[in-house]
This record gives C-alpha cells, structure tokens and sequence, in this order.
C-alpha cells in the first residue's frame, strides 16, 4: 500500500511517498481503508521532531487526523461492522476520565504512525463512528479541531446561552469554536488580521468581527463593546502575544482556554491579573473518546457543517501542509485519498 512517512532524518525534505505491506488485524482491532485526512498546525512540527522524544521513532507516518472505511474487524470488536465510516482519535489511549502521560502521548501522527496511509488498523476502543450526513473530508475535521474546541468550550469550559465568547482567528479550531458557541446560544466576538475573513465569520454566525491590524488594541475595543463587564470565555490561540490583551479582557471568574501558541511561546504577562480576577487559565489538549462522541450527537441532531477551505489530494501532501503554513485558509485544509 501507498504511504507519506518521514525517512531517514527529521525534516520537510524527507516527507516522502513510500511503500508497506498492508496491515492485518488481530482480536480487537480493526482495519480501515481511509477515505480523507485533514491537517493541523501539530504537523507542520512533527517532521522537525518539534515534541522531542514524544514525536516518535523514523520512519514515521504523519497527519493526526482522519476517517476511514470499515473493511475487516477482528475477534471481539463490536463497537463498528464492515462498511461503517469511522475517526481513529487522536489519542488512541484517552477513552474517558482525567489525562496522565500514557493517554495524552499516545497520539497519531507522532509518536504513533498516523492516518496518511491507505489501510491502517486501529485497536476498536481508539475509533469512533463519523456522522453519516457529513463528506469524507468534513468528517476528517473532526478528531483535532472540532474536539479541541468542543473540549474548550463544554467539557472544561461549562459555555451556556447569554454568555460571551472571544475567538482568536478564523483557523480550524476557531471556526469550530464560533460553530460551537453559537449551538450553545452564546454571542460570539472573532478577532482577524482579514476583513474578508471576518466577513465569512459573521455568514456563519459571528455577532462582532475586530480587525486586530486596524484595531491593535482590540481587548479595549472588546471590553467596550461588554459594557466594561469583559468576556465570559476565551479561545485563546495566539499565546505570547496575544495572553497578555486576553487577560485585560476576560471577565472576572472567566476561563481562557489556552490552545495554541501561534505568536510565541513565552509567557510575559501579569500573573497578578489571574490571581486577583479570579481567572481560570485552562489548557487544552484535544481530548477523549467520550467527548467526541458527545460532540458527533450534538452536531448530528443540529446538522453542524464543518468549515473545508480547500481539498488536496494525496500526492499533494507537501503542498497542503505549505498552504496550511501561509496562513491564508479560512477553516480546514483537507487531503482526498
């Protein structure tokens, strides 16, 4: 079978197409042939071993996430039936409960191979059935960016209808988060270096859009726009440069669901600011099998389309995770196979 996988030394350059025998499966797994991928900020970083040890051994196949067909089970597997569409998670070992080392590290795309391969198997408690009504590359958005920003926002964010969300970009994660915040019956406020983008953003729901290049100062814009009072929740993807303006924003007793760190890793903020607003600061890793499968009920029974910005195909893996690099797309950037 046709594989990408990362040969010989850490980088771009070695991100080749390879050969491997196809995989057979043993009591409790299951073999899918995958259908689509979707790619995330992780992958431009794993081909430069960017987790160190956690980002595995070579060759190594890339990309987080996807969704496949069903074509064999093995003895005992009872969660899915040949023919069923199915999503390997992310964190194969993260089914339920609180995070430790062994479930949030044992990941696709590194140090686990990932889905950009043509059959792969998957143990069954590390898959979950796709919405049928979505397309093979909808449903391939699914693993990462949806369950990251419903994590952030249901699971550890407790989101309900009348509060107000702030959502940095119009990336994967963002685009799932406003998807999201709107279902709950939230106001949602995006922030955009692109008018145009803002204006895609408001087609599907955004209430307010702030262009941060004309409004540099957009948490005093936003603290305005809230009567003073601050938002009640934050999808934070900026990180360095954007923490210390999300901070000043956030209402007392808010949560800021930290998720990415696009503008810097460092943390040069006021850590008074937490301590005295009562402000929750929450990481953000993906998340389990539970909440995805909570995520594809809720999504199911109000239709939720995943936002694609554009479709590449297989060959084309290189070229997709460039584009994902200029930062151009407006929600996710899939792969056909």
């Amino acid at each position: 079978m046709k594989v990408f996988q990362i040969e010989d030394d850490w980088s771009m350059e070695h991100l080749k197409i390879a050969g491997r025998d196809k995989p057979e499966t043993g009591p409790g797994e299951v073999l899918l042939r995958m259908k689509a991928a979707s790619i995330n900020y992780r992958d431009l970083v794993v081909p430069l071993r960017g987790y160190g040890s956690f980002t595995g051994t070579l060759p190594l196949v890339p990309i987080s996430d996807g969704v496949g067909e069903v074509i064999e089970i093995g003895a005992g597997v009872t969660r899915v039936t040949p023919g069923d569409r199915a999503c390997p998670m992310f964190m194969q070992k993260w089914i339920a409960g609180e995070p430790d080392l062994k479930r949030i590290t044992s990941t696709l795309g590194g140090p686990m191979d990932g889905v950009m391969q043509e059959y792969m198997v998957v143990g069954e408690e590390g898959l979950a059935k796709a919405p049928k009504y979505l397309t093979d590359e909808e449903a391939a958005t699914l693993p990462c960016a949806a369950l990251t920003a419903w994590s952030a926002l249901v699971t550890e964010g407790d989101v309900k209808a009348g509060d107000t969300v702030l959502v940095q970009g119009t990336g994967g994660v963002s685009l799932f988060a406003l998807q999201f915040a709107k279902l709950l019956g939230a106001k949602v406020i995006v922030i955009s270096s692109s008018d145009d983008k803002l204006k895609q953003a408001a087609a599907i729901g955004a209430d307010v859009g702030i262009n941060y290049t004309n409004v540099p100062e957009w948490g005093k814009a936003v603290k305005k726009l809230t009567g003073g009072e601050g938002v009640d929740h934050i999808v934070e993807v900026g990180g360095e440069k954007t923490l210390p303006q999300s901070l000043r924003v956030i209402r007392p007793g808010g949560t800021i669901s930290m998720i990415g760190v696009l503008s810097g890793v460092n943390m040069g903020v006021s850590l008074g600011l937490i301590v005295t607003r009562k402000v929750r600061l929450q990481g953000i890793t993906v998340g389990h099998r539970d909440s995805f499968e909570a995520m594809t009920r809720a999504i199911a029974q109000h239709q939720v389309k995943p936002v694609v910005d554009r479709v590449f195909a297989f060959e084309e893996l290189k070229e997709a995770m460039e584009y994902l690099q200029q930062g151009k797309h407006f929600g996710k950037i899939c792969i056909r196979f």
